[in-house]
């Protein structure tokens, strides 16, 4: 394939990476597996930009290098132009990159990806903005604004932000009123949080999905909270028992419409990470298999063989 590598060098990893010799090896790597590539490193108030660009030149696919906006913004264009997308994860969680079964170390993934297959995947949307993750609103919206108007400089002071500014929502959780349909299953509730996904959440304290092929969206909403509620619904994430806490209701949609019948100052959202104003009205949507991105080559699958002493594993013969 015909390829460029966009490169975030704000983001993350790549801060404290050589970003020539970084380049110098990615272009050897995908040139051994028969692939043409250039690399481009740029400022990040300057990636989404260069992504377009990428995007009407005539190649064939995008590698995209950064955190989490990054790669959600990648695949917004890739999803749209139809290239196939490639995953760097050079940010803090890496949550699409971990869905994908990718490594997270930026020099073992592009050995990956070089020799790696096209998979189609889904993307969702909400009224029309591309997410790869998740869309949010409550508690994660208010944790985001808090952190923001905090400052850091490494990966390690936006955890502690993130941890801090946890600690705050906590204390203070939103309360509001959604409508909800979720294709013919109505509700108006009271509520701390709502979580949008792109399939369904795993078990891991992170919240990702285990897959993003099962075509779905992952709805969940959390019951109007006090701080104790919040302090146990933290409790069970960490745990890995979302679904399991009495004030969570799950489900799942190929199509989900909100409503906020009281309008509220300055209302945010949160999609893949970036906070964003959020209307009234809501639509979200699943696009099955419409993202093309590279992913590991299955691995063959061994052949167990019983004998008289047990189990023993073959490879398969060629």
């Amino acid at each position: 394939m015909k390829l460029i590598a966009i490169f975030n060098r704000d983001g993350g990893t790549f801060k404290t990476t050589d970003m020539d010799a970084y380049c110098d090896h990615a272009a050897r790597i995908f040139a051994e597996q028969g692939h043409d590539i250039e690399c481009r490193v740029v400022a990040g108030d300057d990636v989404v930009s260069a992504m377009e660009e990428v995007a009407k030149s005539g190649v064939d696919g995008l590698i995209a290098g950064g955190g989490d906006g990054t790669i959600s913004a990648a695949a917004g264009i890739a999803w749209k132009s139809g290239l196939v997308l490639g995953i760097v994860p050079a940010g803090t969680m890496n949550l699409f990159a971990r869905t994908l079964k990718l490594p997270l170390d930026i020099w073992q993934v592009i050995d990956v990806l070089a020799r790696g297959e096209v998979e189609h995947v889904d993307i969702a949307s909400a009224n029309g903005h591309s997410f790869v993750h998740q869309f949010s609103a409550g508690l994660h919206a208010r944790m985001v604004r808090y952190r923001n108007q905090m400052s850091y400089a490494s990966r390690l002071g936006k955890m502690r932000a993130n941890a801090r500014a946890a600690l705050g929502v906590m204390f203070n959780p939103p309360v509001f009123e959604v409508e909800f349909n979720a294709e013919g299953r109505r509700g108006l509730r009271k509520v701390s949080a709502i979580s949008v996904s792109n399939n369904e959440f795993g078990e891991d304290a992170l919240l990702y999905a285990d897959s993003v092929t099962g075509g779905h969206l992952g709805f969940y909403i959390a019951d109007a909270l006090t701080p104790a509620g919040v302090a146990k619904l933290t409790i069970d994430i960490l745990r890995g028992k979302l679904k399991e806490n009495e004030a969570v209701t799950a489900m799942t949609a190929t199509e989900l419409e909100l409503h906020f019948p009281k309008r509220r100052h300055d209302v945010r959202c949160v999609i893949d990470g970036e906070l964003l104003p959020m209307a009234r009205d809501v639509k979200l949507r699943i696009h099955a298999g419409e993202l093309k991105v590279l992913v590991r080559q299955p691995q063959q699958p061994t052949l167990q063989v019983q004998d008289q002493e047990g189990m023993v594993e073959q490879q398969p013969s060629l």
